[in-house]
């Protein structure tokens, strides 16, 4: 299996959605009942109680490469390959429905029918980010990407990160039809429920129209890309009782998220690219 390269690949919503440099993406399998989307999940194992990332944090949003984050910062999120920055709450990055493009011939080569594919039998591409739709439709399609995924998210607690932000939820408004919303709502309540069982909390990255199944998901905050430049942010805050990461990349978009949420929610402005420090594409600024 390949290893997750360094390099971000960055990802909005349908749009522009951050993320950075995760190598396979995977999902936890679940028989779906379009119905009861949740019919089909085993139970949750018993876990140990999870920290909750505080609503007055102050955040870094640092997916690329890290760095030493500024003075004052309680809280970061990276990618699951890096390690967490000491002292602080730590958020760990998973692509986890879609595939990192230098990820694409590991799949191709070992797991070609978890490749969500046209009626060409060619993969489903997020032409934004040149990345592959791996394909939850199926339960046995989801167990066995959970084979891949799984440990995955265990690694994030025995790296020491207290929570897990899963990317790329929103990757059936991507599929042409191929996925649905139930099915990766399914998909995400069995990667909340392995998340749980390893101690780590774990938020909704993106994506309004999954609020309302965010309890029987399972999910625990947010993890919001640009709400304020869709002013999205007040459904966050209010779904989350202001336990919300928010980041935003144009300035005007920083600019209402500050003016409308920036004394209740944690809002950053980061460079698409997610520089490190020292770095002139670099660009962090809070509220």
């Amino acid at each position: 299996m390949p290893k997750q390269s360094a390099l971000p690949f960055l990802r909005r919503r349908g749009v522009v959605v951050a993320g950075a440099a995760v190598v396979v993406a995977a999902a936890l399998g679940v028989g779906l009942a379009l119905t009861n989307p949740f019919a089909d999940h085993p139970a949750a194992k018993s876990a140990p109680e999870v920290e909750l990332p505080a609503a007055d944090a102050v955040f870094d949003y640092q997916i690329g490469r890290p760095y030493p984050p500024a003075k004052g910062v309680t809280a970061v999120s990276r990618d699951r390959s890096a390690e967490p920055a000491r002292g602080l709450y730590n958020v760990c990055y998973v692509n986890a429905f879609q595939a990192q493009p230098n990820a694409l011939d590991w799949w191709e080569e070992n797991h070609p029918d978890l490749i969500l594919r046209d009626k060409g039998r060619r993969p489903v591409i997020d032409e934004d980010w040149d990345e592959a739709l791996l394909d939850t439709s199926t339960a046995d399609k989801r167990a066995r990407l959970s084979d891949v995924v799984g440990p995955w998210v265990a690694g994030c607690a025995e790296s020491g990160f207290q929570a897990v932000e899963l990317d790329n939820l929103d990757s059936y408004e991507r599929s042409a039809g191929g996925l649905t919303k139930a099915h990766n709502a399914a998909f995400a309540k069995l990667l909340t429920d392995r998340a749980h069982t390893a101690g780590l909390a774990v938020g909704q990255k993106n994506t309004t129209d999954l609020l309302p199944d965010r309890k029987r998901i399972g999910f625990d905050f947010a993890v919001a890309e640009e709400c304020g430049q869709y002013d999205e942010c007040g459904a966050y805050a209010e779904a989350y009782a202001n336990r919300v990461f928010v980041i935003e990349y144009e300035d005007g978009g920083f600019r209402r998220a500050c003016a409308g949420h920036g004394s209740e929610l944690a809002v950053v402005q980061r460079d698409l690219d997610v520089a490190p420090r020292g770095s002139e594409e670099y660009v962090f600024r809070t509220c």
